[in-house]
C-alpha cells in the first residue's frame, strides 16, 4: 500500500511518516518546505517538493505516484495569521484541500486521513471537556477553515464514496516542533530558555490547553488507517494544562534555576480554556494517549538541548 503524506516534512507529518514506514507502507511525502525541513523526511520515504496550492503539481504527484491512501497534514496553522489574512488561510486550508479531494476521487484513493483541530474548532465551550458533539464555534478563521473541510469530506463520501477519518488534535508538542512563529509553545519555551531568553506568556498564565505528545498522535494516524470510517475523533488527553504549568514543566525539564516569565496581553483569536473528551477515540479508534505531559516535555526538552549543544548554543544551568 502506498501512502501520500502532505506536509510530511513538517513536525507532525514527519512523525506520521515514521509511523507509516514502521507499518510497512510505501510512503511519498509532498511538502513545500515553508515550515518543514528536508532533514525530517526519513530516507525510506520518497520526497517531492511541491505546494498543495499548485493544482498542476499535485495532479502530477497523483498521476505518477498513484497513492492508495492520503494523509493530509499540509496546512496554514498560524491562528494570528488567519485573523490578519483570512483569505490566504482559506486558500491553503480550504481551496487546496478541496482540490486534493478531487484528485483523490479521480485517482481512486481508498482512504483519506485529515488532520483537523480540536484546540481551536470549538471556541469557548459551555461544557468541558469538549466532545465531538460540542457545537463548533471557532473564534479564529483558522478554526473555520479546518472545520469547513470536514464538511467537504462528508459530502465527498456521500457523493463519490471517498472514505475518510477526521482527527481533531489537541495542542500537539514534541521533538521536531518548530520554535518559529505562533505555533508550538513548548518548543518556543525550550528554545528561548536554552538561549537564556525569558519567555513571554500571553495572558495571565491561567489559560488552559490539552497537550498531546506527537508520538501518541502518530499512533492515532496509524489506527485511522484501520477503523473509524467516516468518523471524527478528538485526539487529546482530557487534561487541562495552564500556560504557567507549561512554563514550569519546561523550566524543570531543562534543569534551569527558578525564574518567572514575562506577561503580555492575550492575543486575538485565542480561547481561554479548552480540553477535549477523547472517549470516542478510545472506544472506536482503539486509541488513547499514553505519555504524561511531564514525560513528553522531558523528551522534547532533551531533543532541543541536544540540538542546541550541536549548534553551539549554551543553556543556563
Amino acid at each position: 500500500m502506498k501512502a501520500l503524506v502532505t506536509g510530511g516534512a513538517g513536525f507532525i507529518g514527519s512523525h506520521v511518516v515514521d509511523a507509516y514506514l514502521t507499518q510497512g507502507l510505501d510512503v511519498v511525502v509532498v511538502d513545500d518546505l515553508s515550515r518543514g525541513a528536508r532533514a525530517n523526511v526519513p530516507a525510506k520515504a520518497r520526497f517531492r517538493q511541491g505546494d498543495v496550492r499548485d493544482p498542476s503539481a499535485m495532479q502530477a504527484v497523483f498521476e505518477e505516484e498513484k497513492p492508495d491512501l492520503v494523509n493530509h497534514h499540509a496546512a496554514q496553522i498560524d491562528v494570528r495569521k488567519s485573523v490578519s489574512d483570512p483569505a490566504s488561510d482559506a486558500a491553503t486550508n480550504i481551496l487546496a484541500s478541496v482540490h486534493l479531494l478531487d484528485l483523490a476521487v479521480k485517482h481512486g484513493v481508498e482512504r483519506l486521513v485529515y488532520a483537523s483541530t480540536g484546540g481551536v474548532i470549538y471556541g469557548e465551550p459551555a461544557v468541558l471537556p469538549a466532545d465531538e458533539a460540542t457545537p463548533v464555534r471557532p473564534l479564529a478563521p483558522y478554526g473555520v477553515s479546518k472545520h469547513t473541510v470536514e464538511h467537504y469530506l462528508f459530502v465527498y463520501r456521500a457523493l463519490y464514496g471517498l472514505n475518510y477519518v477526521v482527527l481533531r488534535y489537541g495542542n500537539v508538542y514534541g521533538p521536531r516542533q518548530s520554535s518559529k512563529g505562533e505555533a508550538g509553545v513548548v518548543a518556543i519555551f525550550c528554545k528561548q530558555m536554552l538561549a537564556g531568553v525569558t519567555p513571554t506568556i500571553y495572558g495571565d498564565g491561567k489559560k488552559t490547553r490539552d497537550y498531546v505528545e506527537v508520538s501518541d498522535v502518530a499512533r492515532a494516524n496509524v489506527q485511522a488507517l484501520k477503523v473509524g470510517d467516516g468518523e471524527i475523533f478528538n485526539i487529546a488527553t482530557a487534561v487541562p494544562t495552564t500556560d504557567y504549568e507549561v512554563f514550569d514543566a519546561v523550566r524543570t525539564a531543562l534543569g534551569i534555576a527558578p525564574f518567572e516569565p514575562h506577561y503580555a496581553p492575550k492575543r486575538p483569536g485565542e480561547v481561554d480554556h479548552i480540553y477535549l473528551n477523547a472517549e470516542k477515540a478510545r472506544k472506536q479508534l482503539h486509541w488513547q494517549a499514553e505519555l504524561s505531559f511531564r514525560e513528553g516535555v522531558k523528551r522534547t526538552a532533551d531533543w532541543f538541548r541536544d540540538r542546541s549543544q550541536k549548534s553551539g548554543v549554551r543553556s543556563q544551568k
